[in-house]
């Protein structure tokens, strides 16, 4: 049934004056799937993946033979499969051509990429040189907590010049 010219008539009065809506104008905000990160989340993955490295910490490090080092949870058998060669790398990091500042740095953000990529077995490829880094890696890789063992790596893994170190990996480590 369609309106008759009166009862538009009594719609105009009641209603009174009416501008049209012009839908062109409105913009709506598109929506995503994922929640935005707050900027103090990746404030504090950040500070995470900056571990800070005592230069000033002196370990208990053998000084004769291969640089080693088992944590006092872990077992020795440990250092001996590293040095086997049991474990396979997920990670390799190569210190060549870094100073100790920007050596430190990455080693602390593989340590971090370690978690989130679930590296048990890692690969730091220090090299010889001057010694700074050979004798400066060990002394931080003492420090960190996820730290289970390093050896001397194979050589099929740098032998003298590198390192392979055992991550313990965290079940709930929230790295969104």
């Amino acid at each position: 049934m369609l309106p008759t010219e009166d009862d538009k008539k009594l719609f105009q009065d009641t209603i009174g004056k009416v501008n049209p809506i012009v839908a062109d104008t409105i913009h709506f905000e598109k929506t995503t799937s994922k929640p935005k990160r707050s900027h103090s989340d990746k404030k504090a993955n950040k500070i995470l993946a900056q571990f800070h490295f005592s230069d000033e910490y002196e370990p208990n490090l053998a000084i004769e033979g291969p640089v080693k080092y088992v944590r006092s949870d872990v077992s020795s058998f440990e250092a001996k499969n590293l040095r086997r060669g049991v474990y396979q790398p997920d990670l390799i990091l190569d210190l060549h051509g870094l100073d100790l500042h920007q050596a430190k740095k990455e080693l602390a953000a593989l340590l971090y990429a370690c978690q989130k990529e679930h590296a048990h077995c890692i690969c730091i490829i220090h090299g010889i040189g001057s010694r700074i880094l050979k004798n400066k890696v060990p002394h931080w890789l003492v420090q960190h907590p996820n730290v289970m063992a390093f050896h001397q790596a194979p050589l099929e893994w740098g032998g003298n010049g590198a390192l392979l170190a055992l991550i313990e990996l965290k079940d709930k480590f929230d790295l969104t």
